[in-house]
């Protein structure tokens, strides 16, 4: 039997970490910059960005949060003053130590005029912003203190991989200051579960919200919580977290307010963020062997109209058609904006124009000829079924429809994620069978090693297994569930490793 032809090669079971480039550029999404470990996003990689960026951004400011923009550089005695925060960063870092360049005795550039304080190149914003909060906060009327930043960051990745992983990238992270711990608290509760309306709704990826282990916890927070997400070659995605950061860093910077009895005391404070790695989430949560599958809620372009001109007696009147049901889609409302349609209209071959639109992931390709217009009609097809699966519908019909039929393939793809994802989980009650199952097959099975998904185990916490399996297998707690994610996760037992109690199964897995 001969192989069907797919749009991406290698496919995802021939070789994953390749197709999931290859997806990208197949899509036009971004490619490497001459800069070691940097891209360039793409005019529709950064459109997809832009939708998550929009819907986030509306849902913070209902919640009270206000945009502010903070330096791109920070002075290294700033990131000193939390030990654990500097310790955990301090192999990301990119330093600058000189402010100018100047000829070199070959000719060439040179650093000249060394800093009287070497500047970080922003990896995280905890400290500097910590310093404008302690200028900023005085007494409990300033609290609570609800900032976000939309900003890029850098960390000097050894190896990197287009969204998930690169020298700079581009994210929110929000920061807040708070009169008490239970506050604080509330607060990071609250953007957790944003995020997991974020992944879920709007992302169609599903995901698993609990909190980390000491180990796995950011540097300087008391606690971290967390959205696990599987990619399609089983392992997880870290796709946002929220830290209660205690006091730890209002006491290394100094944030200070007078409560109402006028007593002064330390502020409590919280940082959470998100990054351009959801759109790698999203690429290979949803994509396929033909390339990008882009859920209706974050499309550039919801609808693709594509004019078959070949051939025809009256090309011009196959454009007006087009351009008259472009304008009445337009008309139309899909989640809160408008439906976005593009005619496109090149001067290409049909096979390649239709080529490129189901490799950039657009949720409904339209294809419109002589017959269709002769009968009101279009001839669909939908990105989340196979591409040769198309019909024909009346125009009115196809109109009329479209909203709904674009909530029913964000639901799809919600659903047949969760149903990967499920069917890729296992409860394991035993040491062996938890090796076994994170164990990669020998290398004749082909170059993309398949092993076990998520692992749902009882385990007692103990620091140094957690390390252990991580060095040995690459295998780490993604989280302690919250209660009611997982069915069975909640009943008290052993720790398949120890043999200590266990208050709960945890989920393990390999990961991004």
């Amino acid at each position: 039997m001969s192989k069907a032809k797919t749009a991406i090669s290698p496919t995802r079971a021939e070789n994953y970490p390749e197709w999931y480039q290859q997806v990208i550029a197949a899509a036009d999404m971004a490619e490497n910059s001459g800069v070691r470990g940097c891209m360039v996003i793409k005019p529709w990689g950064l459109s997809v960005w832009e939708n998550i960026k929009q819907h986030l951004d509306t849902e913070l400011k209902k919640t009270g949060h206000k945009n502010a923009y903070f330096p791109l550089f920070i002075p290294v005695s700033y990131l000193a003053k939390e030990a654990e925060h500097v310790e955990g960063f301090a192999k990301e870092c990119a330093v600058i130590t000189h402010h100018r360049l100047e000829a070199g005795p070959d000719g060439g550039l040179v650093p000249a005029g060394p800093l009287e304080e070497p500047l970080v190149v922003r990896p995280t914003s905890e400290t500097i912003i910590g310093e404008s909060f302690s200028r900023w906060i005085e007494s409990h009327r300033d609290l609570p203190l609800l900032i976000n930043q939309w900003a890029n960051v850098v960390r000097w990745e050894m190896r990197t991989r287009l969204f998930l992983r690169t020298a700079e990238f581009l994210w929110q992270e929000g920061h807040t200051a708070h009169a008490s711990a239970e506050d604080a608290m509330r607060e990071t509760k609250m953007i957790h579960d944003i995020y997991v309306t974020l992944a879920q709704d709007v992302l169609a990826m599903p995901v698993i919200a609990g909190e980390k282990t000491a180990v796995e916890r950011f540097p300087g927070a008391d606690n971290t919580f967390t959205i696990e997400a599987m990619m399609q070659d089983r392992k997880a995605l870290q796709a946002g977290t929220a830290h209660f950061l205690g006091q730890n860093f209002a006491k290394s910077n100094n944030i200070r307010f007078t409560d109402k009895d006028d007593q002064l005391k330390h502020v409590w404070t919280t940082s959470w963020g998100v990054s351009t790695r959801l759109v790698g989430g999203l690429l290979m949560t949803h994509s396929d062997d033909d390339g990008f599958v882009c859920p209706p809620r974050l499309a550039p372009v919801h609808v693709v109209l594509l004019p078959i001109l070949f051939k025809a007696d009256n090309p011009a009147a196959i454009l007006e058609y087009c351009e008259s049901l472009a304008k009445e889609l337009s008309a139309l409302q899909f989640a809160g904006r408008p439906v976005e349609v593009e005619v496109d209209a090149r001067d290409i071959s049909g096979g390649e124009k239709l080529w490129s639109w189901i490799k950039k992931g657009v949720p409904v390709r339209v294809e419109i000829g002589p017959r269709d217009m002769a009968q009101n009609a279009v001839f669909m097809g939908r990105r989340d079924k196979p591409h040769k699966e198309k019909r024909g519908v009346p125009r009115d019909e196809f109109v009329a429809t479209l909203p709904a039929l674009l909530e029913e393939i964000q639901t799809s793809l919600f659903e047949r994620a969760l149903a990967y994802r499920k069917q890729n989980t296992r409860t394991i009650d035993t040491e062996a069978e938890f090796i076994e199952y994170f164990t990669a097959p020998s290398a004749k099975s082909g170059p993309t090693p398949i092993h076990g998904g998520f692992a749902l185990s009882h385990f007692s916490g103990d620091e140094a297994t957690e390390e252990k399996l991580k060095k040995e297998h690459g295998v780490t707690v993604r989280c302690i569930p919250n209660e009611g994610q997982l069915d069975g996760t909640h009943e008290p037992g052993k720790c398949i490793f120890t043999g200590k109690p266990s208050s709960q199964r945890v989920v393990w897995a390999k990961a991004y």
